[in-house]
């Protein structure tokens, strides 16, 4: 079985917007978006907003987490997927299941009650901590860098 074409795996809480699809997309060279969502899967008003955020002639898919873990080895090689994920805990769960996502980037993740800004666009609770440290042991590369053109910054910060 071939293994997908992941470009980019990104963790970012508000999945397709400006950002994501203008610099990051046209940065890795990405033909097909690919959310995996639980609640964006079945919700055609969110996926409708997306689409508009979507560079042209950009595909874009919503998958559940289940589905996403059962069909991205079905992907073509010409397909290069730039995955979007919304938290560490769903990047787990696709790593777990046999996505094979090597290196991660961590753009958004806004603070919100219960959580401790670690780097610049970087929020995190305990939660979050053990997924990223879980993702780590099973090998996945963690980068914090909230677009291209900025520096990556220490991935030990999402730790203290």
């Amino acid at each position: 079985m071939a293994e997908p074409n992941i470009v980019l795996a990104r963790i970012d809480n508000r999945l397709i917007h400006g950002q994501v699809a203008t610099q990051w997309n046209s940065y890795v060279g990405g033909n097909l978006i690919l959310v995996a969502n639980d609640e964006v899967a079945s919700n055609k008003m969110r996926q409708n907003l997306m689409d508009m955020a979507a560079p042209a002639g950009v595909a874009t898919r919503y998958f559940t987490l289940q589905k996403t873990i059962d069909v991205i080895h079905k992907a073509a090689a010409r397909q290069h997927i730039f995955l979007v994920i919304e938290t560490p805990e769903d990047a787990l769960a696709l790593v777990e299941g046999g996505v094979p996502i090597k290196s991660l980037n961590i753009g958004n993740m806004h603070m919100s009650e219960g959580k401790r800004q670690v780097a610049t666009s970087v929020a995190v609770d305990d939660k979050d901590v053990a997924a990223f440290k879980k993702l780590q042991e099973l090998g996945v590369e963690l980068v914090i860098q909230r677009v291209p053109t900025t520096a990556v910054e220490d991935s030990d910060k999402l730790f203290s």
